[in-house]
């Protein structure tokens, strides 16, 4: 399978590319940074220090997209939606990892999905999402009785928050009680704030360091707390997750899917 990183210039875009030539039956056809990267014009395999690819690192995306089979995107919601318009002419595969998208955003990815296979997760691991398949079927069996906070941290350098993860965990818990997580959600508190509203779903966020995961949803009843977590320790993990995505899709139709619906959950 062809697969173009985009965004390669950046420490993901570096993993993915890694991802990719490690893959038996995928092939880095392509690799795009935005004009006037410092990378722009280096050999993609050295730039993620491997050996040499044969392919340059490039600002035209319109000629390499459509020598392709699919694209590997954790760049920014601008670009991301961006790049979903030209997957969607090509008709390719559109894996995207991208997080910090409003309805806008995904607005234009469910417009693309018409034409393309677009993958969406706000984590491509294999543990992240079993663990929002557990929170799902927790939260539906506990119910209002456990108040629910999702609890995250991550590096010093990162720009949303919550993560894309918090937030798709706190999507399997507002689904495990059949509500919209946008009518509970709570991801401030500060000062004289009254009790806890019965429903909520709660999200603290942590930064620093060089944490690169770190994710627990807490379950608290009347004398007892379960907790669920995972801590991710190597970026490798999404990017092997992600080309995992793209194999998927290679044969699905166009539409909209989850990495939940690439690891059959």
């Amino acid at each position: 399978m062809r697969l173009v990183v985009v965004g390669a210039g950046g420490r993901m875009g570096r993993m993915l590319i890694r991802a990719v030539a490690e893959t038996e039956g995928c092939t880095l056809s392509g690799a795009i940074e935005r004009e006037g990267a410092p990378v722009l014009g280096q050999d993609a395999g050295v730039l993620a220090g491997l050996a040499p690819l044969g392919v340059a690192v490039t600002d035209d995306p319109l000629p390499v997209f459509a020598a392709a089979e699919g694209v590997l995107d954790f760049t920014t919601p601008a670009a991301t939606t961006f790049f979903a318009e030209l997957a969607a002419q090509a008709r390719i595969v559109h894996v995207v990892g991208t997080t910090g998208m409003d309805e806008a955003d995904l607005a234009k990815l469910a417009a693309a999905a018409h034409h393309a296979r677009i993958v969406r997760s706000g984590n491509m691991s294999l543990g992240v999402n079993l663990l929002a398949g557990l929170v799902r079927k927790v939260s539906a069996a506990l119910g209002e009785d456990f108040d629910i906070e999702i609890v995250e941290m991550h590096h010093r350098m990162k720009v949303d928050a919550p993560s894309g993860t918090a937030l798709l965990l706190g999507e399997a818990a507002a689904e495990g009680r059949g509500v919209a997580l946008s009518d509970t959600r709570v991801s401030t508190r500060d000062g004289h704030t009254g009790a806890r509203r019965p429903g909520d779903i709660g999200f603290a966020t942590l930064r620093g360091g060089t944490v690169v995961g770190d994710h627990s949803v807490v379950f608290a009843g009347a004398g007892e707390r379960l907790t669920l977590s995972h801590h991710a320790e190597d970026r490798g993990i999404f990017a092997r997750g992600a080309v995992r995505a793209a194999q998927w899709a290679f044969d699905r139709p166009p539409g909209l899917y989850s990495m939940a619906d690439v690891l059959g959950l």
